[in-house]
């Protein structure tokens, strides 16, 4: 059943941060250009593979066309929220039953003040989690046994109101989720609502160093090579030495005063990092300065949806085969190539998560609840699967539904199979070459988080605060 707590994570909101004096963000319109400019791709210049405010719709040409997907292979580990550093996973060997193993709470659900919004992040023997409340937990991949629990929210201080004001912690509004990633030493990088970048170790939670923001973090940090990045509320990329947590280079894009709850983790390749910010601003920076790259904004006014002027880039981008693939709210799914920071191609799609790409394709779920294969190259489609057609409601449900639709997660290829979740708790496998529906599962909870992936299990953790192993 959808709930309202289901879908909080997602709300619209306003920051509780005020916008500075700069400029205003160019707007970016590549579906309504001259019949001259959409015939020839110059340098820099996006090709617009669909027409303005028109649908997404299949190619003629590649109906029933095969194409190529890598084979499933094991992953031993998922340290970051995409699984590696440039947030990209191919074909996991893992959930060939599709059935339900074991489910373990772990904290604080989701409520009106709190979400679970940090993706888990696993080695072989543990499974990371992290609660609204910022109390982090490891659990026993195998079993769901609980290994060790750390409570991380700040203390207020008698009469002192905390870091946060009169009120201290507890009435910090924005004071919840954030996010985990692991380094290859094994050490815990957390990320925060309550306004703090913290290091744990993983095989004990003992704290190694904390750093404090001026801002709440609500994404999930990515840890490569000695360096922590993480993006703050306000639009900030901060980074830290991933040893003594010494902070370093920072970049601040545009500051939008509206976003989603939600917020990627950078991807970063060799020197560079690419992270997506709240004002549809799609930025490569050098990872050892901060140096500016290129940078591309993946927004467009829609003449039917005011929504789409919430320009936020809540998934993570994707660096896939020397390509950056990046999906917005304000409905442009995009192909970058990552050194020139030239266009390749983009599609009108509206979207909260993450594409998925792999061998000849890539995959993304748009907010409406269509799941789109297109072309990794051209961007031209083969398939589209509307998860949320013919759904059997009364009368109270589809009233319901109509002002909190069914979400579903970014999604996950797994032993032939691409997985996604339900905000109502349902698990779909479908044919990666087809779209057709091959099994449901039942979880029992909403899901918002993306599934991810260690040895022969697939692990969701829902908005109720469960890890749900599917073996």
């Amino acid at each position: 059943m959808i709930t309202k707590r289901s879908v909080a994570l997602i709300a619209l909101m306003s920051a509780s941060v005020a916008i500075t004096g700069c400029s205003t963000i160019t707007k970016l319109n590549p579906f309504d250009k001259p019949e001259k400019d959409k015939a020839t791709a110059t340098q820099g210049q996006r090709i617009s593979v669909i027409a303005f405010d028109q649908k997404v719709e299949t190619s003629e040409t590649l109906k029933g066309t095969d194409f190529f997907l890598p084979d499933p292979a094991p992953q031993t580990e998922w340290r970051l929220p995409g699984g590696n550093a440039e947030q990209s996973v191919e074909h996991v060997d893992a959930a060939k039953a599709f059935e339900i193993a074991w489910r373990k709470g772990f904290g604080q659900k989701g409520n009106r003040k709190f979400h679970v919004t940090a993706p888990p992040v696993a080695t072989a023997d543990r499974i990371y989690v992290m609660d609204g409340e910022s109390t982090v937990a490891a659990l026993s991949t195998q079993t769901g046994s609980v290994d060790w629990r750390k409570d991380l929210r700040p203390s207020a201080g008698p009469g002192k109101g905390g870091f946060f004001g009169i009120g201290g912690v507890k009435n910090d509004r924005l004071g919840f989720g954030g996010g985990l990633a692991l380094s290859p030493d094994n050490k815990l990088y957390v990320s925060s609502g309550f306004r703090f970048v913290a290091q744990l170790d993983a095989a004990t939670g003992a704290e190694g160093w904390r750093q404090t923001t001026s801002t709440p973090i609500h994404a999930a940090p990515t840890v490569v090579d000695g360096r922590v990045f993480v993006v703050s509320t306000d639009n900030e990329l901060l980074t830290y030495a991933a040893a003594t947590g010494t902070p370093g280079w920072t970049y601040q894009a545009l500051i939008e005063p509206a976003r989603i709850l939600s917020a990627p983790s950078p991807a970063v390749s060799g020197d560079t990092v690419v992270s997506g910010f709240a004002s549809g601003e799609l930025v490569a920076l050098r990872t050892t300065n901060g140096n500016d790259l290129w940078s591309e904004a993946l927004s467009r006014a829609s003449r039917t949806n005011a929504l789409s002027e919430i320009r936020d880039i809540p998934g993570r981008p994707v660096i896939y085969k020397g390509d950056v693939f990046a999906v917005s709210h304000s409905g442009v799914f995009s192909a970058t190539d990552l050194r020139t920071g030239q266009a390749r191609w983009s599609l009108p799609v509206t979207g909260i998560t993450s594409p998925w790409a792999a061998g000849d394709v890539v995959f993304v779920v748009d907010k409406s609840g269509q799941v789109i294969c297109a072309a990794r190259e051209t961007g031209a489609i083969y398939w589209i699967r509307d998860l949320n057609e013919g759904l059997a409601l009364t009368k109270g449900q589809k009233k319901k539904y109509a002002k909190h639709p069914r979400l579903w997660s970014t999604p996950i290829l797994a032993s032939g199979r691409l997985i996604t979740v339900s905000s109502d708790g349902e698990a779909v496998a479908l044919n990666p070459k087809t779209g057709e529906t091959v099994k449901k599962l039942k979880i029992g909870s909403p899901v918002l988080l993306a599934p991810i992936a260690v040895g022969s299990m697939v692990y969701i953790v829902t908005d109720d605060a469960q890890v749900v192993a599917i073996r």
